[in-house]
């Protein structure tokens, strides 16, 4: 493969050769092969260093792609507690604010106050929820927020348990004096009013047992405020009565009439007390009835005392139950010294004997919602 080769060269009119032995051929040849080789080593190297970056960068890229991904749940994570922790910190604000507006206490002292010994021991525990929610199922850490989630569901279902049987118990009282809470309510229901303020709180925060218990408490409020205001207090310190409520022999002309009240008899100027408390709307004479205070209790309820020698209170004054309002007297159409008393419901005469010989029962019902609302007024 390598002969020895001899290379003439001319120039100058002279000939020169130059003689290229076996052994140098091979010598080249070896150079030339080993450059070649060389050269394509060092190009693969460098394209199996490119090939090494590529994947390199790739697993960069990977790996950034996996952290951005892990990072964006760790946010929707955070974000999952976070909101709900707000729905729980709405729905504990909420609850504080309506046991505050109808109780008059913070909710750690009125758990005690409203649902009681004797009701913690009838209520039955709330069932718990059989699916939650998927935002907070996916937020394994918030597992203490769950807990205080369910203690509100709880407490909230206890509290309207208890709420509902106080106002069963109001009910009932009402229905002692002969009067009929749903009228009454539903009578309310018209005459309500006042701005617009948004609820300012997530609206999945006010769930279906904190709209029931709201529910429960206005029925409560509504019931308990009723029956403060039936008159049930003696309006004279009077033993006994001259003349019922119904069909009676005139005294004047000695014909069949109507009497629309009671009479009690007593000492001139004796005082005259208001039967339950409310707002007096008529201070002044009313023909046949002589001097007269009128009382408007609320729900269309009114009373009226009549035949008084003076007054004690003026139109627009709130009044209590046994506070003094007028002076026993004879005026109008009387025979002698007397209070005419009377109770009306939406303008009609009832009688008013019901009112005041109510049972004990009734009567323990009404001072315990007149204390409430006594302890509302004095938290402020």
């Amino acid at each position: 493969m390598f002969p020895d080769r001899e290379i003439f060269l001319r120039s100058g009119g002279r000939v020169r050769f130059v003689r290229i032995s076996r052994r140098a051929q091979i010598i080249g040849a070896g150079c030339a092969s080993a450059l070649v080789l060389g050269w394509g080593a060092l190009t693969l190297g460098m394209i199996a260093d490119s090939a090494g970056v590529a994947r390199d960068r790739a697993a960069l890229t990977q790996q950034g792609q996996a952290v951005a991904s892990k990072a964006k749940a760790v946010n929707a994570y955070r974000q999952s507690v976070d909101e709900l922790a707000d729905d729980l910190e709405a729905r504990q604000d909420f609850m504080e604010d309506i046991y505050r507006s109808h109780f008059g206490a913070d909710a750690d002292k009125g758990k005690d106050a409203v649902v009681g010994q004797d009701d913690r021991k009838k209520a039955e525990p709330a069932k718990k929820a059989a699916t939650l929610s998927a935002r907070i199922s996916e937020a394994p850490g918030a597992a203490p927020l769950l807990r205080i989630e369910q203690r509100q569901h709880r407490f909230a279902a206890l509290l309207t348990d208890a709420v509902r049987r106080r106002a069963d118990k109001a009910a009932a009282a009402i229905r002692s004096f002969g009067l009929n809470p749903d009228a009454l309510a539903r009578n309310a229901a018209r005459a309500q009013g006042g701005p617009f303020v948004p609820w300012k709180g997530d609206r999945d925060a006010l769930t279906e047992d904190l709209r029931a218990l709201a529910v429960a408490l206005d029925r409560m409020e509504f019931l308990e405020r009723t029956l403060v205001a039936i008159p049930s207090g003696q309006p004279t310190a009077a033993p006994m009565l001259t003349s019922s409520y119904g069909y009676r022999r005139d005294p004047f002309n000695g014909r069949p009439a109507f009497h629309a009240g009671l009479d009690f008899p007593g000492r001139y100027g004796q005082p005259i007390l208001s039967a339950a408390r409310g707002r007096v709307s008529y201070v002044g004479q009313r023909q046949g009835y002589g001097n007269v205070v009128e009382v408007d209790h609320g729900n269309g309820l009114m009373t009226r005392y009549a035949h008084l020698s003076g007054f004690g209170a003026r139109v627009g004054q709130s009044v209590a139950r046994g506070d003094a309002i007028g002076r026993m007297g004879s005026t109008g159409r009387s025979t002698g010294t007397h209070l005419h008393f009377e109770v009306r419901l939406n303008g009609q005469a009832i009688n008013p004997r019901r009112f005041l010989e109510a049972r004990q029962d009734v009567l323990q019902i009404q001072q315990t919602a007149k204390a409430r609302f006594a302890d509302v007024g004095n938290r402020g």
